[in-house]
């Protein structure tokens, strides 16, 4: 039912990044085999063996969704929408970050699933948060406290849970009459045209398409209605998901998504094989590439701690004697080390500087916030390198 096709080797916990790289902090380190399957029988992509998620969201847990401007603007365009269309009383997110989507609401409408304690402390100033993971006993326990809910919404958490029965079943027990639940995820079909492997680590259990979702979810009473693309993250979708006799219609659009990912054979295992082939290419040319320009003395860093370049770095063997740093806005991240390849991050502000030759798009899917923010360094004859949808050199 399920058969690998996608190996990218051994990798660390892609947010774990180091406060320092001595030999007991080393030894410490924990890693897993990346392995991505595909399973014939729903069409659903997922890790082989996911990683217990108590090792990964933590009081630690680094990501901040709200420090990019470009997801401040995204999360808030998105509760406009969403309110104006279904008139929600009660609003509930599963995986709230710091708030980010829920700030948008009255506070009192509104409750926060988190489970990473330091991003939970940060909105229970806020609104009312639940520390805990996701599951049936969770919903069970808020259908009692505070009724049915009516709008339930997930960004990039989802994907995040293994555990698929447990999160669809307590959905269905909260959701009300005609509630909906929409979930926002990496596309399948655009991992694929991009050759964006780095959409898999240990946070990303699954990689959604359409037909995946559409065939998972009735087992649970529930029904996909409508979809939209998203350029967030490289490419995501956005779904829309109601109750089995719910009252929406089946859009036209999730018609046409659905029949472009059969046009493309999402739901073929040859699809996978062939992408399979392009990831290793994509490998072999991006470390040429690196130690070619090291070999004529150039500087190169990476720009953006990412989580998608932890994925990268550990399957293509770049470390520090080809990357010299890693740049990042992030506060609590710089300072510290990558996962697995032990590079030091610094502020973008320190590293930008006149000796760096060339930087590693990181942060590939902010490009154009990154061009933006760097027009100096690219007027003084500096280049980016992607390896997406190619390995190749960017300078405007």
């Amino acid at each position: 039912m399920s058969k690998v096709f996608l190996n990218l080797g051994r990798q660390p916990l892609a947010n774990s990044f180091l406060k320092d790289i001595g030999k007991k902090t080393l030894q410490n380190e924990f890693f897993y085999n990346l392995k991505i399957c595909f399973n014939s029988k729903n069409y659903l992509v997922s890790i082989a063996k996911p990683v217990n998620p108590k090792k990964q969201y933590t009081d630690k847990y680094a990501h901040r969704a709200s420090e990019s401007k470009t997801m401040r603007f995204a999360f808030k365009k998105v509760a406009q929408k969403l309110f104006k269309r279904f008139r929600p009383k009660k609003i509930m997110e599963i995986g709230s970050n710091d708030g980010v989507f829920l700030k948008n609401f009255d506070k009192k409408s509104v409750v926060a699933v988190e489970p990473c304690k330091n991003l939970a402390r940060l909105t229970k100033k806020l609104f009312e948060t639940y520390d805990e993971f996701w599951n049936l006993k969770l919903a069970n326990k808020l259908k009692k406290k505070k009724g049915e809910i009516d709008l339930i919404f997930s960004a990039n958490t989802i994907s995040h849970i293994p555990n698929l029965k447990e999160t669809f079943k307590g959905i269905h027990n909260i959701l009300s009459k005609n509630g909906v639940l929409v979930i926002e995820d990496p596309s399948l079909l655009k991992v694929l045209q991009n050759n964006s492997y780095d959409q898999f680590y240990d946070e990303h259990v699954y990689v959604f398409s359409s037909i995946s979702i559409n065939n998972i979810i009735q087992e649970y009473g529930l029904r996909l209605f409508d979809i939209e693309h998203l350029s967030t993250h490289g490419g995501s979708n956005r779904y829309y998901i109601c109750k089995k006799n719910g009252k929406y219609k089946k859009s036209l659009r999730l018609e046409k998504a659905i029949k472009n990912e059969k046009s493309y054979k999402l739901h073929k295992i040859e699809s996978y094989l062939k992408f399979s082939k392009r990831v290793n290419l994509s490998r072999k040319n991006l470390f040429t590439l690196m130690k070619k320009l090291k070999k004529t003395n150039k500087r190169i860093i990476s720009y953006g701690a990412t989580y998608k370049s932890t994925t990268v770095f550990n399957y293509c063997n770049l470390n520090s004697k080809l990357i010299d740093y890693v740049t990042d806005t992030t506060l609590n991240k710089q300072g510290k080390y990558t996962p697995g390849t032990h590079i030091k991050i610094i502020s973008p502000e320190i590293g930008m500087n006149n000796t760096v030759d060339y930087a590693f798009l990181g942060a590939w899917n902010f490009k154009k916030e990154i061009f933006k923010k760097e027009k100096n360094f690219l007027k003084k004859g500096g280049k980016f390198i992607t390896h997406v949808p190619k390995v190749m050199t960017l300078s405007k």
